[in-house]
């Protein structure tokens, strides 16, 4: 795997669905790496609070605080990724499931960019909370 911005084939970057693919791996690895190097716990504890920041009304909500901060060609991934035709899971809403699909193209987007520091800041905007901005 490359470090700096990945190379593509007529310097074209993969579909949004694709982006969001290579995304949803990026967060989810972010996520369990953050918990474990908090302290964790037992393992079924690290478990379970990964899946409260994994899931598609989690990511829709952290979609909505990093959209302000999006560049012009961001929220064009993000809008593109939110309007890819796409079948949410029997029990994901479907706008939820596609915001999600959307926040995870911009995080596939920024790595395989190679823009690892906006995009690990946007992780540290996704996995804040209520109550601690």
């Amino acid at each position: 795997m490359q470090t700096d911005a990945m190379r593509f084939a007529h310097g074209q970057l993969p579909g949004a669905l694709e982006l969001a693919f290579v995304g949803d791996s990026v967060y989810d690895l972010y996520v369990r790496s953050r918990l474990v190097s908090a302290g964790g716990g037992h393992m079924r504890e690290v478990h379970l609070a990964a899946v409260r920041y994994v899931n598609a009304h989690a990511q829709s909500e952290a979609l909505a605080r990093v959209e302000p901060l999006l560049t012009e060609e961001e929220a064009g991934v993000v809008r593109r990724a939110r309007n890819a035709r796409q079948t949410p899971t029997k029990n994901a809403d479907a706008r939820e499931y596609h915001r999600a699909t959307a926040l995870e193209a911009l995080i596939g987007y920024l790595y395989l960019t190679g823009q690892r520091a906006r995009m690990e800041g946007f992780l540290g905007i996704c996995m804040q909370t209520e109550g601690q901005e």
